[in-house]
């Protein structure tokens, strides 16, 4: 059995306000072509197919030609879980209809979530496609009392999986979570905002595979190595710089043993940061790579720097972002942080008590978590 396991495609997803989707499709066609060349079985998109609940129309356009071309040009069935990006009931549109195609989508939680039977010369392979839910998406479906976290949700679905399995089959769960240990970027939005959206990877160890998205890095977890991380498409924030973009090749033998194989993806524009001064560059003094790619420059000059966006593209014409933090602010705080890399409950912590001076208590922090965590999953019920 040959599957291909890929993730966060984030169909839409703008970067600094610059539109990805000729970037986006660009590597799908190296995805089709590997496709159309290696013959699998099966391919799997684990979750955020779309960067929001209310995708573009140029992301459902592009989402529409790469499943066409394969499953209609290239035979290929396809599994597609719903991410928390995702809406689930707008993925789900027509999913029954669409099954009769070997198209399979699972946006939510329902009655029709199954697991999927593959036969490779007489051996049966199970699918079990989980989308993402939150803690209490899961006590509604099994009518028990509300869940503390998303661990506590995992182990719910996994006991219901096993109780499943039939003797002799191998088992792969296709899932979107966040493995607690696992490497994390700033262009994930956390799960649950109040610490309780990790999962640890002994929930999966009666997997043969497990196929995860979410997290950006492809990387494998767990000491048996069975849990994975396909990552995304693309580099979508600068804390990805050194990501190596990919999808992986599985082959399970007969004993379910999985052979993984990393395929990279190459971009059409990389993403890059580079560093000097204002005259460094202006002056060809720093090596500047390919000056096509989307570029964050970090300006060492301890000055103000005049008109910097418009001198610099001339350099760079898809410079995207510049990182002055070597000015030296007058009177000013040179202690300062950045407040890209903090977390959503430190913000406005840090608000509540400049306009209160106290600080918040373990409630005020519940309360605003649970807002949060209700209004993102309010908003992917749209």
């Amino acid at each position: 059995m040959r599957f291909i396991h890929t993730a966060d495609w984030h169909l839409g997803r703008s970067f600094y306000n610059v539109s990805l989707i000729d970037d986006q499709a660009h590597v799908l066609n190296q995805l089709i072509d590997f496709v159309r060349d290696s013959h699998p079985d099966l391919m799997i998109v684990a979750g955020d197919i779309y960067d929001r609940a209310l995708p573009p129309l140029e992301a459902v356009r592009l989402l529409d030609e790469v499943l066409c071309r394969l499953i209609l040009d290239l035979d290929v069935s396809v599994i597609l879980i719903g991410g928390n990006h995702d809406s689930p009931l707008r993925m789900e549109f027509a999913s029954r209809l669409m099954e009769t195609h070997r198209l399979f989508v699972f946006g939510s939680l329902s009655e029709r979530l199954k697991s999927l039977d593959m036969f490779d010369e007489g051996r049966r392979v199970t699918f079990f496609p989980l989308p993402y839910a939150e803690p209490s998406n899961t006590s509604e479906f099994f009518n028990i009392p509300r869940l503390a976290n998303h661990e506590e949700a995992l182990r719910q679905w996994v006991t219901h999986i096993k109780s499943k399995r039939l003797v002799g089959s191998h088992m792969v769960l296709i899932h979107h979570a966040y493995v607690s240990g696992s490497e994390v970027s700033e262009s994930e939005r956390p799960l649950d905002v109040g610490g309780a959206d990790t999962v640890s990877a002994e929930c999966f160890e009666d997997f043969e595979y497990v196929a995860l998205g979410h997290l950006h890095r492809s990387q494998s977890i767990g000491k048996i190595e069975n849990i994975h991380y396909a990552g995304s498409l693309l580099k979508y924030s600068f804390s990805e710089v050194d990501h190596k973009k990919s999808f992986k090749l599985v082959e399970m033998d007969a004993n379910g043993k999985c052979k993984v194989e990393t395929i990279p993806l190459l971009p059409k524009r990389d993403v890059r940061c580079v560093e000097g001064t204002m005259e460094d560059f202006l002056q060809g003094k720093v090596n500047i790579g390919n000056r096509d790619d989307y570029i964050q420059v970090r300006l060492l000059d301890t000055g103000a720097v005049f008109d910097a966006m418009n001198r610099l593209r001339e350099v760079f014409p898809y410079l995207v972002a510049i990182d002055h933090t070597s000015l030296i602010p007058v009177g000013g705080d040179l202690n300062r942080v950045d407040h890209r890399k903090r977390e959503l409950i430190g913000l406005f912590g840090d608000f509540y008590k400049y306009v209160t001076d106290e600080d918040l208590t373990e409630e005020q922090v519940a309360a605003f978590s649970s807002i949060v965590n209700r209004t993102r999953e309010s908003e992917r019920q749209l």
